[in-house]
């Protein structure tokens, strides 16, 4: 009920712009895409203690039940609106197995716009992810999913950014991008930048390089402001002053300095269904820790699919501080309607985790 009194919302306010001449959503309409998630898991291993948990979060099992849900309407003839509303309910990896719930709130607002000679731009002011500004991959919500995080691209995709601004050009065979974030002090840092080459070649073969830098991290936690303010501070406070501010709060640490990373990642589609990719990322913290990921699937909606996947953590040569392998078969009860059995086996450090999971996902 209340999805349906936000859509009701929205398409009156829509309506209203309609009813006048000229104005941008004139014979337009505005189309509902959402998907439910489900991944549970049977988790076999010698104990349960946070050593266990801690693989299994760098593993990205995530269990629990995730709904997204986008309204997008057409402005003009080259460009778009939308909102998404999230609801979820997920278990973290952690030693007390705490379950994090979300009510049904808005999540995102976007607005996308493609003009002449291959340029196109994208404005996020709420709710922006690093993927939302990926050109290698289509901006829906319909991805296909494994049974852990390797699936889904480098870890630097799926940190949050708050407000994000991009422009991409396209050309023959390449394509280029870059993209300005802007986040919360309560979120860390203030400003990212990502860029993003990509380089079509023969075979249906598609290079990305991606960066990713971020600004320098205030590690104090206590100050808290709205989500619109950026304070500036021109004097520093006298020895009093923070004396009587540490009797009070705890001090504010010095600012971490800026980090980023940097991915490198292949994908191929042998037909609409048939899909190999792989990635790797360096984070420019620890040039020796690297992320990598190798991914075959089969999406077909017709019948059975199938995928698998390895991947693991580098933390430097010869030393393999995470590796893991899972592999699935997808099933389709219905067009919009699938069941992803399988199993996933977990190294990490001095634990083995395996993980019988069913994955289901419904989508509209």
């Amino acid at each position: 009920m209340k999805l349906r009194d936000r859509q009701d919302k929205v398409e009156r306010l829509f309506s209203f712009y309609k009813s006048s001449k000229g104005n941008p959503f004139q014979e337009s309409s505005t189309v509902l895409r959402g998907e439910v998630d489900f991944l549970g898991a049977v988790l076999l291993m010698s104990r349960v203690d946070e050593e266990h948990w801690g693989g299994i979060g760098r593993a990205g099992i995530r269990t629990g039940v995730d709904s997204r849900f986008r309204f997008e309407t057409a402005v003009g003839d080259k460009g778009s609106v939308g909102i998404e509303f999230v609801a979820n309910q997920k278990r973290v990896a952690s030693n007390d197995g705490d379950v994090l719930e979300t009510p049904l709130s808005l999540s995102k607002l976007f607005y996308k716009a493609n003009a002449a000679n291959g340029f196109s731009a994208i404005a996020i002011p709420i709710g922006a992810q690093v993927k939302d500004l990926d050109v290698a991959s289509d901006y829906s919500l319909q991805e296909e999913k494994g049974l852990t995080d390797v699936s889904l691209g480098p870890p630097m995709l799926h940190q949050q950014t708050g407000g994000a601004i991009g422009v991409t050009v396209r050309m023959s065979n390449v394509i280029a991008s870059l993209a300005q974030s802007i986040a919360g002090i309560r979120n860390g840092h203030c400003l990212s930048t990502f860029g993003q080459v990509v380089c079509l070649l023969p075979l249906g073969l598609k290079l990305s390089l991606l960066g990713l830098h971020r600004g320098p991290k205030l590690a104090g936690h206590n100050i808290h402001l709205g989500a619109f303010s950026i304070p500036v501070g021109f004097s520093r406070p006298s020895g009093d002053a923070g004396s009587r501010v540490e009797a009070s709060a705890p001090p504010l640490t010095p600012n971490i300095p800026e980090f980023g990373s940097i991915a490198l990642k292949l994908d191929s589609e042998f037909d609409e269904y048939k899909r190999l990719s792989g990635w790797i990322e360096m984070k420019q913290a620890n040039p020796e820790h690297l992320e990598w990921a190798v991914n075959f699937s089969d999406s077909s909606e017709d019948g059975y699919g199938w995928g698998t996947s390895l991947g693991g953590i580098l933390e430097g040569p010869g030393n393999w501080g995470h590796f893991q392998v899972e592999s699935y078969v997808k099933f389709n009860p219905s067009k919009r309607f699938s069941l992803k059995p399988g199993v996933a086996y977990v190294v990490d450090g001095n634990t083995q985790t395996l993980a019988l999971v069913l994955r289901s996902n419904w989508s509209i």
